[in-house]
């Protein structure tokens, strides 16, 4: 039996889990809304989230594309969040560095899938 260790795959979903979680966390504990919205905040940022899922069984690389894509947008959230909302902060930056990780994952897996098919290409 071989064990092929932790691939960028498994970093990327990774991340993508600890970004939902941090949906939960960010509007029910770190930095709830102001207005006590807080479910309404999930109810809107947690949907695009889970869309990868529907993904997941036709193709893996599918969901990471598609997963890929949508951190653009939570990348951009916060972003805004940690420029605009002092109290909102710590789970912005959160948030970013997941995306980023989620973006460094798939882009070595991008370079290793690459790196595969020239070697079967050259044999």
């Amino acid at each position: 039996m071989t064990t092929r260790g932790i691939t960028p795959a498994h970093v990327a979903f990774a991340a993508w889990a600890a970004l939902i979680a941090l949906q939960f966390a960010w509007y029910f504990w770190l930095a709830p809304p102001v207005n006590g919205g807080a479910g309404l905040a999930l109810a809107l940022t947690l949907p695009p989230l889970l869309l990868p899922l529907l993904l997941l069984r036709r193709s893996v690389d599918r969901a990471l594309l598609v997963l890929g894509m949508v951190c653009l947008g939570y990348f951009s959230l916060g972003i805004v969040a940690a420029w605009s909302e002092p109290t909102a902060r710590v789970p912005a930056l959160i948030e970013i560095a997941l995306c980023v990780t989620i973006f460094a994952a798939l882009a070595v897996q991008t370079v290793i899938e690459k790196r595969a098919r020239r070697q079967k290409a050259s044999t």
